[in-house]
């Protein structure tokens, strides 16, 4: 007998929906509420779209969801008071006017997420529209199930957490408006000395041939005070970071809406971070970045303050008292005796159960949570008003802090210049870790992505957190959890080497004999019909593609790699940063700094070496043209050095020295090319036309690429190629400059760096570094505050950390308040 499947009927499929509408769609509601208060909070400590797309579907249906079980439950009511003959739904109308309020404290949302994006906020006044027709849909329900014997007080009750969760959130978004948010940080309004009095005083002693003349006696400064939080000298304890980050947060927020600061800001933040390792600021300004990320984007500031506390408290009492008293009801017999059937009661507690669970979770955020963290004092200080729970916090927070593990270089393995990676766990990371690379010759000849550094895996982060790194050191003399790589681990994964090698020469022997069969007589033939097969097919597939709607998107997911983020770079990035802030004692002079893009470097005065053949390619092009230009060159000088198979033990010494600054040259270079592609609203302000040169260079690389026969993962023959073309005339004499390609313009740079590099002795890769760290660092001054506060939700990004630092250092033009008002004194001679 074969298998018979029943297909369900229009009708049982109806009374199916009709059954199970509203529990269905309230469950679902809780279920997304569960989502987003357990996953929202990762989207700032990663990049993964498939993450990033659930948060954003469940914080789009969240309201939709509980919008229409609302709609429901009303229709509902409305139906059963009209007692048609139609349908009507199992439920009481009772429970589900009980039912009802629970939807609006789900539209209240978690305190983990008020704003998806940035422009959420701005829809405060929607939202609380919003609370006010959904405050009327739940009254309506509410009324229609009058008289309400049974469940009045717990309906109530749910009906005051509701709207307390729901006002939390509409006020959350109203205060991180950015208009909102302005205001909020201004002063009260300073008209100055009163100019019209005296000059009318002025003007009388001068009639009556008075000898008057005015004196001008500088005001002290009004704000200048105490600082809450002495600067103090050596490392910072944990919750010290967290003290400072907070002061600092306080201090430079406005620079999120661009506010202006004083010059005694500015010297009390400078003086504070030129105190600092590289690594302590790093960690003062990570913290700093998830303050503003708590701001805009979570209910830290609403539940964060007495009134926040106090209605807390009063939602959770409702909730308890809701639960004990629906309990209570149900054991005095509230099924039997009222025909409430047992998986509405079921469904009943998992909402009331959800809901208090979720306010657990809620108030465990909030105790650990940086805000709170912020208020207490630190241990090791003389008067400790929290001493009992500081270590606790003080134990989470070093949970908390960068992790950095020892890794070589993946490309170079055999040079001995061993780098720390960012790796600290997903659960305590603060943000991604990571920096996004996308390289112009890699795209267009369709190769594979190499990173410089790998990730490391979960087991070394395990093993090193375990501190299982430290013991291994120090009796095998292995670092970074690398000790079953190396010989005192080998006997113990000699069998999954063997296993790999087996499968490696069976492989060979397989592919080996299609080879064999291929070039045999008809294989000729074959091969030959295959690649016209497949040209035509790419020929046919390349226009499709270059036509085809979201190809940015399709771009960016297939060429866009992550490179981990290393202690080197970001010291090597602090020190370029705090040397310049030595020169910005006054406005005109950090101004020049923050508008530098690689002039400042060129033209620096500690060398007599003559760099004018450079200064060209930065002060006579364009931000987008000059980035282009140094991309490419980049690329050119890096495939252009020798492999390490060809190096001699003095070249392998000198490349020990210079190997971190290729490095650091080839990150930031990968980086700001994918800046500027693929994140066109951060650049908006410096990109220019940047997009359609990137285009024309990727059209003429291609052309160029295809008549020399270049393949895939053949970048360094490539940049070989590309150097090898005689460039005696400038393109643009040539060419025209209808096309905006730069591509053999960037050749001509990188034969003059290097160039410079055999003649006179330059240190290519330190000064290419150094031009990256301008480059950087313009783009990071220049770019809208508002796109690095949206970036913040985003995994967050490297250039927001120069804008922070940059502000920190004063350099920039935020800074234009130089001195307090002048007190102006008549003084009349005799």
């Amino acid at each position: 007998m074969g298998l018979k499947f029943h297909v369900p009927e229009p009708t049982e499929l109806r009374n199916l929906w009709d059954i199970w509408n509203i529990r269905g769609t309230i469950l679902f509601s809780l279920l997304l509420q569960i989502v987003l208060i357990f996953i929202s909070p990762f989207r700032k400590s990663t990049r993964d779209k498939k993450l990033v797309l659930v948060i954003w579907f469940a914080y789009l249906v969240a309201d939709a969801a509980a919008n229409y079980a609302v709609g429901l439950i009303s229709n509902s009511q409305r139906s059963q008071s009209k007692n048609d003959h139609g349908p009507n739904p199992p439920e009481s109308s009772d429970l589900l006017a009980f039912w009802a309020p629970f939807l609006l404290v789900h539209l209240g949302g978690p305190d983990t997420i008020t704003a998806f994006a940035l422009e959420d906020n701005q829809l405060w006044l929607r939202h609380l529209l919003s609370l006010g027709v959904q405050a009327v849909a739940v009254g309506y329900v509410f009324v229609q199930s009058l008289p309400n014997e049974k469940l009045l007080i717990p309906t109530v009750l749910m009906f005051l957490a509701g709207i307390i969760k729901y006002l939390e959130r509409t006020r959350a978004l109203y205060l991180a408006s950015l208009d909102v948010f302005r205001d909020s940080m201004l002063k009260d309004p300073d008209p100055g000395p009163n100019y019209a009095k005296l000059m009318e005083e002025y003007a009388f002693k001068k009639d009556a041939k008075l000898p008057t003349q005015i004196n001008m006696t500088p005001e002290p400064d009004k704000e200048v005070k105490a600082s809450d939080i002495p600067p103090k000298e050596g490392k910072l304890s944990h919750l010290e970071v967290v003290h400072y980050a907070y002061k600092y947060f306080k201090l430079f927020r406005g620079l999120i809406v661009d506010l202006i600061f004083s010059f005694r800001e500015r010297d009390e933040s400078r003086d504070f971070f030129n105190r600092r390792t590289a690594e302590d600021a790093f960690r003062v300004i990570e913290v700093e970045l998830n303050f503003i990320y708590g701001t805009l984007y979570t209910k830290v500031e609403v539940v964060h303050s007495i009134v926040g506390y106090i209605f807390r408290f009063i939602a959770f009492g409702a909730a308890l008292a809701t639960l004990g008293i629906f309990y209570f009801l149900d054991k005095k017999g509230l099924r039997n005796k009222y025909g409430i059937q047992g998986v509405e009661i079921g469904i009943t507690y998992t909402l009331l159960l959800g809901a208090i669970a979720l306010d657990i979770i809620s108030f465990l955020t909030l105790i650990f949570s940086d805000r709170t963290f912020a208020t207490v004092d630190d241990p090791g200080r003389r008067y400790c008003s929290c001493r009992p729970m500081a270590p606790i916090f003080s134990g989470f927070l070093a949970l908390r802090k960068p992790q950095w593990l020892p890794c070589k270089c993946a490309i170079k393995k055999n040079i001995p210049v061993e780098h720390y990676v960012l790796a600290t766990p997903l659960l305590f990371r603060r943000w991604s870790g990571s920096i996004s690379s996308h390289n112009l010759i890699r795209y267009c000849l369709n190769s594979h992505s190499k990173n410089i550094h790998e990730f490391p895996s979960l087991c070394k982060i395990i093993v090193h957190m375990l501190g299982i790194d430290v013991v291994s050191k120090k009796f095998c003399g292995c670092t970074g959890g690398r000790c079953l790589s190396n010989t005192c681990g080998t006997k113990a994964i000699g069998f999954p080497k063997s296993i790999k090698k087996g499968v490696s020469q069976c492989c060979s022997f397989v592919f080996g004999n299609i080879k064999a069969c291929m070039s045999s007589t008809c294989g000729p033939k074959a091969t030959s019909f295959l690649r016209s097969v497949k040209n035509k097919v790419s020929q046919c597939g390349s226009y499709m593609y270059k036509k085809m709607p979201g190809k940015d998107f399709v771009d960016e997911m297939m060429y866009v790699s992550s490179e981990p983020f290393t202690r080197e770079l970001w010291e090597f990035i602090f020190d370029e940063l705090r040397k310049k802030s030595e020169f910005a004692d006054t406005p005109q002079t950090a101004e020049r700094i923050s508008t530098a893009r690689g002039d400042w470097v060129l033209t620096d005065t500690a060398t007599d070496r003559d760099r004018s053949g450079l200064l060209k390619y930065v002060s006579d092009v364009t931000y987008d043209e000059s980035l282009l230009l140094w991309h490419i060159a980049t690329d050119l000088c890096y495939y252009n050095e020798k492999e390490e198979s060809e190096l001699n033990e003095k070249e392998k010494k000198e490349l020990e020295k210079s190997l971190s600054y290729q490095q650091f040259s080839k990150i930031l270079s990968d980086y700001m090319l994918y800046l500027l592609v693929f994140q066109p609203t951060m650049m908006s302000a410096v990109a220019g036309i940047g997009k359609i040169r990137f285009r024309d260079t990727c059209a003429e690389a291609e052309r160029f690429f295809q008549r020399r026969s270049l393949h895939s993962n053949e970048d360094r023959k490539a940049c070989k190629e590309i150097l090898s073309v005689n460039t005696e005339v400038e393109p643009v004499t040539v060419k025209g400059d209808r096309s905006k390609s730069v591509l053999f313009h960037a050749s001509m740079l990188a034969k003059e760096l290097n160039r410079m590099e055999t003649d006179a002795g330059e240190e290519k890769w330190k000064l290419l570094s150094r031009v990256w760290v301008e480059l950087v660092s313009y783009a990071a001054s220049h770019c809208r505050a508002s796109a690095h506060a949206q970036e913040v939700s985003k995994g967050g990004e490297l250039i927001t950390f120069f804008w922070l630092l940059m502000a920190h250092f004063g350099l920039g033009e935020q800074f234009q308040i130089n001195e307090g008002h002048a007190r102006a004194k008549l003084l009349v001679g005799k």
